[in-house]
């Protein structure tokens, strides 16, 4: 990033110094030696952050990670935790899993006499399926709210496939359980 009499300077936007308008693509076009010319220079961007689990970085450059659990204050607010954000969403994958074959169920239910029926007539690959579907999200949910802390947390769902234990590639055990491969 640009600096100039300590403000950030960006990129394809234009600039005033000492009275002197700069035009947008300036920046770009201006040698090293031309910006330093004028007091312009150059240093290295913040450290970035998953802004999904943390706040951003304090004073001696250390990760503030947001609330894990859900908080009540004395005036009875609750202030929502990662762990709860993050079980609503696994609810939010499993019915957007579900809901293209929703219209099964219904279609069995419609056009047989009884429930018993229906249900021996609905294809028991999908209600294999749906019962995966359910089984998985019960289990991410779980696993979720076995995280001690918000780095645990963000490697259950965000971890690499694989990591180097020993100097060799192995499956990452820390990751949460497989949503069910969708039936053809």
């Amino acid at each position: 990033m640009f600096v100039l009499d300590g403000r950030t300077l960006a990129l394809d936007v234009a600039f005033q110094h000492r009275g002197i308008q700069y035009p947008s693509n300036w920046l770009r076009l201006a040698s090293a030696e031309e910006r330093a010319a004028i007091g312009i220079t150059e240093q290295a961007d913040p450290p970035l952050w998953d802004q999904k689990f943390y706040w951003g970085y304090d004073s001696d450059n250390n990760l503030i990670p947001k609330q894990l659990d859900d908080v009540t204050d004395d005036d009875g607010n609750v202030t929502t935790g990662l762990k709860t954000l993050w079980k609503a969403k696994q609810n939010e994958i499993a019915a957007s899993l579900l809901a293209p074959s929703d219209w099964r169920v219904v279609k069995e239910l419609e056009v047989n006499s009884s429930f018993a029926n229906a249900r021996t007539a609905y294809p028991s690959v999908w209600m294999t399926y749906r019962a995966a579907v359910r089984t998985a999200c019960n289990t991410r949910q779980g696993e979720i709210d076995a995280c001690s802390d918000v780095a645990a947390l963000k490697e259950l769902l965000f971890g690499d496939a694989r990591i180097d234990q020993d100097g060799e590639m192995v499956a990452n055990p820390n990751l949460a359980t497989a949503w069910p491969d969708p039936v053809e």
